[in-house]
This record gives C-alpha cells, sequence and structure tokens, in this order.
C-alpha cells in the first residue's frame, strides 16, 4: 500500500489523525529501521511527537507542589521532611510559602527525595489576595 501523501508538519487535528492512522499501518509491518518504510515509520512517530508537544504543554510544577507531591508518593508526612528543611519550623514555614528553599534545602530534596533542582530553584507560586472591604 503507498502512503497517501508526503510527511508534513501537524497543523490541524485531522492532520494528526492521519498521521497516526499511518504510523498505527506502518508499525504493524514492523519494518526495517533502514528501510524506506522504516524511514516513514520514524519520521512520522517525530511529527506526532512534536506535534503533542505543542499541543499539550505541560506546567511545571512550583517548588513547593512538587515538595508536597514527593511525599505523597512516598507517603511522607511534614514531619518526615523535617531534617531536610532545617527543623519543623522552617519546614512549616517552606510548606507553607512563607519562607524561600535554601540552597542546603535544595540539596537535600534532591539526594534525599530525587526531586530535580531545576523544580526547586524556581519561585515559589504567590497566593496573593486583595482584602475585601465590607459594602456598607
Amino acid at each position: 500500500m503507498k502512503p497517501k501523501t508526503e510527511p508534513r508538519i501537524i497543523k490541524t487535528g485531522e492532520q494528526y489523525r492521519a498521521c497516526v492512522a499511518e504510523v498505527k499501518r506502518l508499525a504493524s509491518r514492523d519494518p526495517d529501521p533502514d528501510s524506506a518504510a522504516g524511514a516513514r515509520l520514524e519520521l512520522m512517530a517525530k511529527l506526532i511527537e512534536d506535534y503533542e508537544k505543542q499541543l499539550f504543554i505541560l506546567e511545571k510544577p512550583d517548588p513547593v507542589d512538587a515538595i508536597i507531591f514527593r511525599m505523597e508518593q512516598q507517603g511522607l508526612r511534614q514531619k518526615d521532611v523535617a531534617d531536610l528543611l532545617g527543623g519543623k519550623n522552617r519546614a512549616s514555614e517552606v510548606l507553607a510559602r512563607k519562607r524561600p528553599l535554601t540552597l542546603p534545602m535544595i540539596r537535600a530534596l534532591y539526594e534525599r527525595l530525587a526531586i530535580p533542582p531545576e523544580l526547586l530553584i524556581r519561585e515559589p507560586a504567590a497566593k496573593y489576595g486583595v482584602p475585601r472591604r465590607k459594602l456598607r
């Protein structure tokens, strides 16, 4: 079966679905990677990957959210990470976003909880609010 069209950058959902169908068709034949079909399969898969990255942009969590997520994953409580953050009070302040992470905290969180440093060195999401005034 001859390919329907030449591979192009995917710009629409219709093009995306057509490429996915083509990849499924090619993959079912399990072509040799060095063959023309194998090269086409690789190219189509890359086009799909690029489109999905553009379509599904995932934002990195702020540092506190990353810490809380890892704590939940590992079944840890605040007291379990207190030594990594400089004590119970400091852990409470960090997790409440009242104190920024220090370099020693970042190192400890990376080494002991395997949280990537690039997530920890970002500024935490600020919790700004405008005080509401009572209407008379």
